[in-house]
């Protein structure tokens, strides 16, 4: 008999109709042979209502409080939900975090699961009961309540679904699958049958609300199928498993982050350790940082700029101040009226031409970038929040994404063709490991004989960066990096690419090309560099990652010239002559989470 897991979210379960709803799906389930475990969560705007009364009794709640009292919203679902199932005819019984043996650290409100004794639940299904589960919770050692922050319910059913070996996790939702926009702002966006699991990681770190990341990172470390659905039809929905849905396409998705802020650190002395300093002191306050780019130093300073979340820009700030002061920086500037626009895509990784394709797109919209960051399978733009759905609606566009691939693959076809290339005693030991939530690092590499060019002094102004990669394209030079970032206080930007070596030259022509084209300040070229690269599952989500990289290469004397960012990489330039040595430094530092 297989097992499933149906994760029901807020909306799913909203009213004691839709409670019931969700409850003749898992009634269902159960009769068509399955053993059924639900994953609840809180009804509605419940969590919102509650955070609301905390605001209106304490400024400033403890987060241990706050979580004893956000779990409540769980066990109010998962209740009804079980008495909704018993009027059915079918036995259920409830659970909360704590009595499903969920283990958690204990750091109250974004907690991580270390641990899941399964012993209860398969008891319970053993005989007989559709197991209702409160989402978004756990206990510490010391047996306090935890919650997982916000959306953790999803995190909560792909963890189940790990542990019980589940055939699949169901999510359902107000929406039918996942999108490749969010279709309230493109009503074409398209459904797409199938999505992997690392450009879903991006798109759910852009934004798209439709899975939580963190849900994404358990799936993938533990290859657990997960099939979005909707609660209110029977449609198909998407599955997001380790395939794509094309081979040929090289973006599957646009996603829009609105509520963006940017931060600038100035002057930054271009010496070992002050990566470090910047990014551990954000580290400590567990914010997480998106968009990293470093300029190439100018006169031994560089500017550092970066993104968080709107929310977090306050305790971001307060935690530079002191850090700035001890590296002797110049200054700190903010934007928080900007917007993150990115496109993803696997296909990216091996086809040329997408990042022009999409800077000429904006241009083409009249569109201005502020900041550029690119991975093997992302590329993300900061733009004015003025011109965020212009810009989204352009490269939504431009990619054809509401056109089905010519070669799209279902779910079907996927799982004819798969073959298990899961190394079984080593997936059963990280399950039962001392913490389900390890950041997973799954490689540390070195690309040597690298070059960089950049251009000083780039105007504000739409159509340049189009410009510049298109005439780097019809050069014939293919860019790995591309950064760019804030150029001193007047406006203007810097754009930085790394290069092969033996392009160097013929990338520096076409730069000065530009420079008279477009009067820009200065173009730099410079070879004997490398790029360090760490890859995993959780880099984002595990804030002291960029911390343990820059503090293992200061502790080398190594100093860090470029750094660029991703869901699933973390990317740093540095002297050529010291690449050996700074992956020993990084293989040493990661020993313990590297497979």
């Amino acid at each position: 008999m297989t097992l499933i897991v149906q994760k029901f979210g807020g909306t799913s379960v909203a009213d004691a109709e839709k409670i019931r709803a969700a409850a003749r799906k898992a009634v269902r389930a159960q009769q068509q042979g399955h053993r059924v475990v639900m994953v609840v969560s809180a009804m509605g705007k419940n969590t919102d209502t509650l955070l609301d009364l905390a605001s209106q009794v304490s400024e400033q709640p403890p987060a241990r409080e706050l979580d004893m009292l956000l779990s409540t919203g769980e066990q109010i679902s998962v209740a009804l939900v079980a008495m909704a199932i018993d009027s059915m005819g079918a036995k259920a019984v409830s659970l909360t975090g704590g009595q499903m043996g969920i283990r958690t650290d204990n750091t109250f409100t974004k907690a991580r699961i270390q641990s899941i004794d399964t012993a209860r639940i398969l008891r319970q299904l053993d005989a007989g009961n559709i197991v209702i589960a409160a989402g978004f919770q756990g206990i510490d050692d010391d047996l306090n309540i935890t919650t997982l922050g916000r959306g953790g319910s999803d995190t909560t059913a792909v963890a189940l679904a790990a542990v019980l070996g589940a055939e699949a996790c169901e999510i359902y939702t107000d929406v039918d699958g996942v999108y490749t926009t969010d279709p309230r702002v493109l009503p074409e966006a398209r459904r797409v049958d199938v999505i992997s699991y690392d450009e879903m990681l991006e798109l759910a770190s852009l934004g798209a609300g439709v899975m939580h990341s963190r849900s994404i990172e358990f799936a993938k470390k533990f290859g657990v199928p997960i099939h979005v659905r909707s609660s209110f039809s029977d449609t198909d929905g998407t599955m997001i498993v380790a395939e794509p849905e094309s081979e040929a396409a090289a973006v599957c998705g646009a996603a829009l982050t609105r509520d963006e802020a940017r931060v600038t650190v100035l002057g930054v002395p271009d010496v070992p350790g002050t990566s470090l300093e910047i990014f551990s002191a954000i580290a400590e306050q567990k914010v997480a940082v998106d968009m990293i780019v470093q300029n190439v130093a100018n006169q031994e300073r560089a500017d550092i700029s970066f993104t968080v979340q709107r929310s977090d820009l306050d305790a971001t700030l307060q935690a530079l101040q002191a850090a700035a002061r001890r590296i002797g920086a110049t200054g700190i500037t903010h934007d928080d009226q900007v917007s993150k626009v990115s496109v993803v895509g696997l296909g990216m990784a091996v086809q040329t031409g997408v990042a022009h394709r999409m800077f000429r797109a904006l241009a083409d919209a009249g569109v201005n970038i502020q900041m550029i960051t690119t991975s093997e399978i992302k590329i993300s733009v900061l733009v004015s929040r003025d011109q965020a759905d212009k810009a989204l609606r352009a490269v939504h566009q431009a990619f054809e994404l509401h056109v089905e691939p010519a070669d799209k693959k279902s779910w079907a076809q996927i799982r004819a063709e798969r073959r298990k290339k899961t190394d079984v005693d080593d997936l059963v030991a990280r399950l039962h490991g001392d913490e389900l939530e390890e950041l997973t690092l799954t490689g540390i590499a070195l690309t040597p004989e690298q070059a960089r060019v950049t251009l000083r002094g780039v105007p504000d102004s739409p159509g340049i960066a189009a410009d510049m990669f298109e005439s780097v394209a019809d050069a014939g030079v293919f860019v790995d990096m591309i950064v760019q970032g804030i150029d001193g206080e007047d406006g203007r930007t810097s754009v930085t690419v790394t290069v092969a070596a033996s392009d160097l030259e013929k990338c520096l022509q076409v730069a000065d090309d530009l420079r008279q084209r477009h009067q820009l300040r200065d173009v730099q070229g410079a070879g004997g560099i490398a790029k360090l690269t760490v890859s995993g599952i959780g880099l984002r989500s595990h804030t002291n990652v960029g911390t343990l990289m820059f503090r293992s290469l200061a502790d080398a004397d190594i100093n860090v010239e470029m750094i660029n960012t991703s869901e699933l990489q973390v990317n740093a330039v540095i002297d050529g002559d010291k690449g050996d040595l700074g992956k020993q430094q990084l293989n040493k530092a990661f020993a313990g989470v590297l497979r």
